[in-house]
């Protein structure tokens, strides 16, 4: 027993703070790279420095999104535009391609130094979603999707893949948007409304509920605020870690 709908056919999981431990990484690259350009663009025009908050700022602005939906969406929340650039952007331009690239680098520097751990409670959930015969799929706007998985040994626990880089081959819009779950669930063979997603992240609880699954787990690990949040974005049941639906089943 897996503690979800019994009509369900396929889960849909998100990976940084779903399934791996990586959502601390993404915040803190993020955090390094926007205080480093705020601060340049304070000694250029003697604004106030405003840090980025990693968790609220985070939370709101970046998690769950594509690299580029994640830096406009910040910037344009503190009344910034920048060009969009070009995709072979140097990680020095202040575009947002270059801003995206120089917090892609941060991140896969944090990944190399301090390595990547899975929340194994949630691993066990994969497993037993897959001997329960639930076809199962990553969805995640992380362009380092395959790497990830790859260097924790869990890529063949998947029967799809929809990340960042899928996303921009075939053009598919980020999250809060649905069209990635939404294609994750083409992927598995199964129809939305047979298909459960897993997320932490506010953007991908949204997604999932304007995608019209038929369940929408969201995953906190933060706190009661972050839970409630989840919550009001449409998840249908808000856990710690999907431990918790195999001790509830």
């Amino acid at each position: 027993m897996l503690g979800l709908p019994d009509d369900a056919e396929a889960c849909l999981f998100d990976l940084d703070g779903v399934l791996t431990r990586t959502a601390a990484v993404h915040a803190a690259a993020w955090k390094e790279m926007f205080d480093g350009f705020l601060r340049d663009r304070t000694a250029r025009t003697g604004d106030p420095f405003v840090p980025f908050d990693p968790v609220k700022d985070y939370a709101e602005y970046v998690d769950g999104k594509k690299r580029e939906d994640g830096t406009r969406s910040f910037l344009h929340s503190r009344g910034l535009v920048l060009p969009e650039g070009a995709p072979d952007d140097p990680p020095e331009a202040e575009t947002v391609r270059g801003l995206g690239d120089r917090k892609n680098a941060l991140v896969l520097r944090f990944i190399e130094e301090k390595g990547v751990e899975v929340f194994e409670g949630s691993i066990g959930f994969v497993r037993a979603a897959r001997d329960a015969g639930l076809r199962t799929a990553v969805v995640s706007s992380s362009a380092n999707t395959v790497q990830v998985l790859a260097s924790v040994g869990i890529t063949d626990l998947f029967d799809a893949r929809v990340d960042g880089v899928v996303a921009a081959e075939r053009d598919i819009p980020g999250k809060p948007a649905p069209d990635m779950f939404l294609e994750g669930a083409r992927e598995v063979g199964v129809p939305p409304g047979r298909a459960v997603v897993f997320e932490d992240a506010l953007a991908g609880v949204a997604a999932g509920r304007a995608g019209g699954f038929r369940y929408v787990v969201g995953v906190n690990r933060v706190d009661d605020a972050h839970a409630a949040a989840l919550a009001a974005n449409g998840a249908d049941i808000v856990v710690g870690d999907l431990s918790e639906l195999l001790e509830d089943a």
